[in-house]
């Protein structure tokens, strides 16, 4: 499974921050499938959260159609858009996506 790999990254610590980040907003659950770990809520799903070779991905599941006030996130897709974190989280920029 994909967690699984994930805690044996180099960047598992980074990871682990920003999976206690995301599960402490109410509400949202956790979902660990074979090739990714998915957080939702009731509404549906919010976003994926991935170690990479430079840190951790937030792929936000509907960032498309999100203000990118930050101009941070990236991808060009129909959906999909990358909050990319390297060597530490953005706490205030997580926090508003």
């Amino acid at each position: 499974m994909q967690f699984e790999k994930d805690l044996k990254s180099e960047f598992k610590d980074l990871f682990l921050q920003a999976r206690a980040l995301l599960l402490s907003f109410e509400g949202i659950m956790e979902m660990k499938k074979e090739r990714i770990t998915t957080y939702s809520n009731d509404k549906g799903g919010i976003c994926h959260l991935r170690t990479m070779p430079y840190g951790v991905d937030f792929d936000f599941l509907k960032g498309a159609k999100m203000e990118d006030k930050y101009e941070v996130l990236t991808g060009k897709g129909k959906v999909l858009r990358v909050l990319p974190q390297k060597g530490q989280l953005d706490e205030e920029v997580i926090k508003y996506f």
